[in-house]
């Protein structure tokens, strides 16, 4: 069984005539080229702790698996406004799993959809930890109440946004959470 101990967030944006170049070049941003990434599903392990991108990648050599939940969009249609965000929920007690979430959108600032994949984390957190609370409320009321019960410690997210290249090259960002295992 593996469980990692770290996480670390990065993002980065790529823009290049390839598709696939501009969602290296992105890669290259966020400072995880190097690796063969992995994607998984989204929980926060039992005591990880968060780390910068500069300690998470001492971990790693290149070639190596990394294991992430990456939100990544990509366009090439001029000024197109894209962006793409991982949120992050935290319970009070280090021993108990978070939550992670990925968004991503077209035509959202990147306010709007890191505020959307904090809110997707911190309501299952919330449904996993008993918090009653009625989904129809705006995101700043709810999280509120999912701070006031004392069972969530911290919310937050990571997101990038770029607008599509004017002369319509292959604009990629992405956001994502790495998982290190010692």
């Amino acid at each position: 069984m593996v469980v990692p101990t770290k996480v670390f967030f990065t993002k980065g944006v790529g823009v290049h005539k390839d598709r696939l170049a501009s969602f290296e070049l992105a890669l290259r941003k966020a400072s995880i080229e190097k690796y063969n990434l992995v994607y998984v599903s989204s929980i926060f392990p039992p005591n990880a702790r968060m780390v910068s991108v500069e300690e998470g990648i001492r971990h790693f050599e290149p070639g190596a698996i990394a294991y992430c939940v990456m939100a990544k969009n990509e366009t090439n249609e001029p000024n197109r406004l894209i962006s793409a965000a991982i949120g992050l929920a935290l319970p009070k007690e280090p021993q108990e799993y978070g939550y992670l979430s990925e968004h991503h959108a077209y035509g959202e600032t990147a306010e709007k959809t890191g505020d959307y994949a904090e809110d997707l984390a911190a309501t299952m957190l919330a449904t996993t930890l008993g918090i009653e609370f009625d989904i129809n409320k705006a995101w700043q009321e709810r999280e509120q109440i999912y701070k006031a019960s004392g069972k969530i410690i911290k919310t937050t997210n990571i997101c990038q946004s770029a607008q599509g290249d004017r002369k319509g090259l292959w604009t990629t960002v992405l956001a994502a959470a790495v998982f290190v295992v010692d």
